[in-house]
């Protein structure tokens, strides 16, 4: 019988339901029995498909490919495949599918709904009013303004920086995108370059793939051309911000919140110089995590199983 390898850790196993829903008694789904790298390249050469992870506990590089090399597919339940080496899985033949845009719109609201809250200090209110306080005159002294009222810039083009742009613009604020090249379709957004966009940002949306190009894009300097209390928004990839760089900012004031939702390193130490601020909402990296987002992954996903495994087409191959 063909074998599926899901490398996913999720508790509720809704992914290897919609699998098993697709495939029926076409193949068996086999997950590790401990989530190393050995018991990975162990399963690998009895496989036919594997299923990524969302963690990047368990990598598919160089290594896992010549291992792999037999499979019809690798397929990423998500659009972040940074784990994944594709092109040492393409050298080999194997076709690397992702989900993109499924969880588009979750974590658009999710940009968009934080931005909202760091610009009412709602949850410095929530927190001084749990704790007894009653800060009714002292939030005005935060900088606190409606979000309409903000310029907003977005870094990416892709179907969650889209989605982002138009939900900003529907609260009425002005909203500036960019990218390595002008989007193909009309957006209501003013295209500039990133060196033209920061200091137009009073809310800095990051919604791009972590690539070479990516690493490290906003940096100190970077950071030095945002507006005095611009709210930074990170909805990407963690390594894609220099996180000492911001807390320094943060700290200075120089920056007047932050909206992470990844990190460099997750989960987020505890020695991180990013917690302790009282104008930031960290995240375990969830914003595109929603009901809807993952029945969509998960539909994708099993979809593209099924095809794999009938040699029939595979959708969304990078």
């Amino acid at each position: 019988m063909k074998k599926v390898l899901l490398l996913t850790a999720d508790a509720d196993n809704g992914l290897g339901s919609a699998i098993r829903d697709a495939v029926g008694s076409e193949a068996e789904i086999v997950r590790l029995p401990e989530r190393t790298a050995e018991a990975l390249h162990a399963l690998l050469p009895m496989c036919d498909v594997v299923v990524g992870d969302w963690s990047g506990d368990l990598p598919l590089g160089k290594q896992e490919a010549e291992l792999g090399r037999q499979l019809l597919l690798v397929q990423q339940p998500g659009a972040g495949t940074n784990f994944i080496d594709v092109d040492a899985w393409r050298a080999f033949g194997v076709p690397v599918a992702n989900t993109p845009g499924a969880n588009a719109e979750s974590v658009a609201e999710w940009a968009v709904l934080a931005a909202g809250a760091l610009c009412r200090s709602m949850f410095w209110a929530h927190n001084e009013v749990t704790g007894g306080s009653w800060p009714q005159e002292s939030i005005l002294t935060r900088d606190c303004r409606d979000l309409a009222q903000r310029r907003v810039g977005v870094v990416g083009v892709g179907s969650i920086g889209r989605r982002c742009a138009e939900l900003f613009g529907a609260f009425g604020c002005d909203v500036y995108v960019t990218a390595r090249s002008r989007p193909r379709e009309p957006m209501n957004a003013t295209f500039v370059s990133l060196e033209e966009l920061l200091p137009l940002s009073d809310v800095l949306v990051l919604a791009v793939p972590l690539t070479e190009s990516t690493r490290g894009l906003i940096n100190s300097g970077r950071i030095s051309q945002l507006p005095n209390g611009a709210i930074v928004v990170n909805v990407a990839r963690g390594a894609v911000v220099d996180d000492a760089a911001l807390a320094r900012a943060l700290r200075s004031k120089h920056i007047g919140g932050a909206a992470l939702d990844v990190f460099d390193v997750e989960p987020l130490p505890i020695s991180s110089p990013l917690r302790g601020f009282d104008s930031t909402l960290l995240s375990p990296h969830v914003a595109g995590g929603s009901a809807g987002a993952r029945a969509s992954i998960y539909s994708m996903t099993a979809q593209n199983v099924a095809g794999a495994l009938r040699k029939q087409t595979i959708r969304w191959t990078l």
